[in-house]
């Protein structure tokens, strides 16, 4: 990957860095943009309020599952060809959804999604690697507007959902991919080389177990409030999903070319830069899934206001992940931004879990502590990429980066499977109450809960991440 960058900088890097950020954007876009549209899916498909999570979940599961295949079909058939691949599949699979007619078919539409997603990421961030990895400097500002892009596109899906579901209706927040889709299938050619191929074979069956194990996990979590936790189908499912990821691991240790060579987790920081992902996520993803409903389903918010009202978050967002944390890291070291943005978020999240009333307002309730969950983010997120690319060889930065872009995902889906959950019992057990005091309370008891995996993520980053040395890098990465 690094070690494969071309020795005279092509002059269309930054031309090509534009749609390698656009595609980025719209990757991580796609799983927010729904945020706002939420309520109106539901009643439009017929969700139940446990179900509404598969709207997300069905795009991450299969995003974050497959990121790994992805990367190893870059690998092996160039990663121009995979980025186009992937967009032709997402626009097919948006058009899919923006005409979806029941549950089950926005559910396939969202799982075929996340699919051509998981072909563009890890294409788009090899070739990037590719472009800049021979000037570290240019490589670190590269990586600031893909960590920015990653960070607006998570943001703005919100505002742009808000928009769209108000003047237009929910459908378009898929079918706006279509457009997108097209140009970038359009322009790849001229501004992105072919990129190089590998010879080897692809671990299907890893792919398909690790895909698997991820799927019944969640499943098995979002229909145990329903079935109950020690009910059989419960059980057996979460325990099938286990089995299925213990055998993806032996799988991974015999295989001569696995879908992930497990000796890359000796590498300083990396196992511990995933698990700060993980816990990063966990924290975000339901921060802004349960902040839309809050104020779309308790402050009556409409569509169009509540995208409105997390615009703030997203500027705050673009400007401290492209002008502000690449300084702040190099002053104060990936360790303690990463810490201080996870204690950050995980404020903000304990102030939605004591101070969301029913009669709140946007000003008090809502305001100050989403901005200060989106400085938490922005200060966390690219250290925590960086330390999972801590210490990886050069030619495992693809890798590397595959799999920190996995944790994230596959944080995602776990987390917000876990809190719905949460929120659906907490909402069931308040017998007799007001329905919309009961939902709060659902919405409050989430968020607390992933305030505290915030809270632990920051405890795990001061206990297991490693500042360099003097004379030692961070890794392959330079900010």
């Amino acid at each position: 990957m690094v070690n494969q960058a071309l020795s005279q900088p092509d002059p269309r890097r930054w031309k090509a860095l534009v749609l390698l950020c656009l595609a980025n954007f719209m990757v991580i876009m796609d799983t927010s943009i729904i945020g706002v549209a939420l309520p109106a899916i539901k009643e439009a498909l017929g969700y139940s309020q446990a179900n509404l999570q598969w709207v997300f979940n069905a795009y991450v599961i299969f995003f974050g599952g497959l990121l790994l295949l992805g990367g190893r079909l870059s690998d092996l058939f160039g990663q121009r060809r995979m980025f186009m691949w992937g967009f032709a599949i997402l626009t097919l699979a948006s058009l899919l959804a923006g005409v979806a007619w029941n549950e089950e078919s926005l559910n396939m539409g969202r799982a075929l999604q996340g699919f051509g997603s998981a072909l563009i990421a890890p294409s788009a961030l090899t070739i990037v690697m590719m472009l800049f990895g021979s000037n570290p400097k240019e490589l670190g500002k590269a990586l600031g507007f893909w960590g920015a892009s990653a960070a607006a596109g998570g943001s703005a899906g919100v505002f742009l959902g808000g928009v769209i579901t108000e003047w237009l209706s929910w459908e378009w927040t898929f079918l706006i991919n279509i457009p997108v889709g097209i140009l970038a299938m359009l322009v790849a050619p001229a501004v992105l080389s072919k990129g190089v191929r590998e010879k080897g074979s692809i671990d299907v069956i890893g792919s398909i177990f690790v895909t698997a194990a991820l799927v019944l996990v969640v499943y098995g979590i979002v229909t145990a409030e329903h079935n109950g936790w020690g009910a059989p189908t419960t059980l057996w499912t979460l325990i099938s999903g286990a089995v299925l990821f213990i055998l993806f691991l032996i799988i991974q240790a015999v295989k001569k070319e696995p879908l992930v060579p497990l000796g890359i987790f000796k590498a300083r920081n990396l196992a511990a830069g995933n698990i700060a992902l993980i816990m990063l996520s966990a924290g975000w993803i339901p921060l802004w899934f349960f902040l839309n409903l809050y104020m779309q389903q308790v402050l009556k918010f409409s569509a169009l206001a509540g995208g409105f009202g997390l615009l703030p978050m997203t500027i705050l967002t673009a400007i401290c992940m492209m002008f502000i944390s690449g300084k702040l890291i190099g002053k104060f070291g990936v360790k303690a931004n990463l810490v201080v943005g996870l204690i950050a978020l995980g404020g903000a999240l304990l102030l939605f879990a004591t101070n969301t009333p029913v009669n709140g307002n946007y000003a008090t309730h809502v305001l100050p502590a989403a901005l200060l969950g989106a400085l938490g983010m922005s200060l966390a997120y690219i250290p925590a990429t960086m330390a999972a690319m801590s210490g990886a060889k050069p030619e495992e930065a693809g890798l590397a980066s595959g799999l920190a872009n996995t944790s994230y995902q596959i944080g995602s889906a776990i987390s917000l499977a876990i809190m719905a959950a949460i929120a659906a019992a907490s909402t069931a057990s308040q017998a007799g109450a007001d329905p919309v005091t009961a939902l709060n309370e659902g919405f409050q008891q989430a968020f607390l809960w992933s305030g505290i995996i915030a809270f632990a993520g920051a405890i795990l980053a001061i206990l297991f991440i490693r500042s360099p040395k003097p004379g030692e890098t961070n890794g392959p990465v330079a900010m």
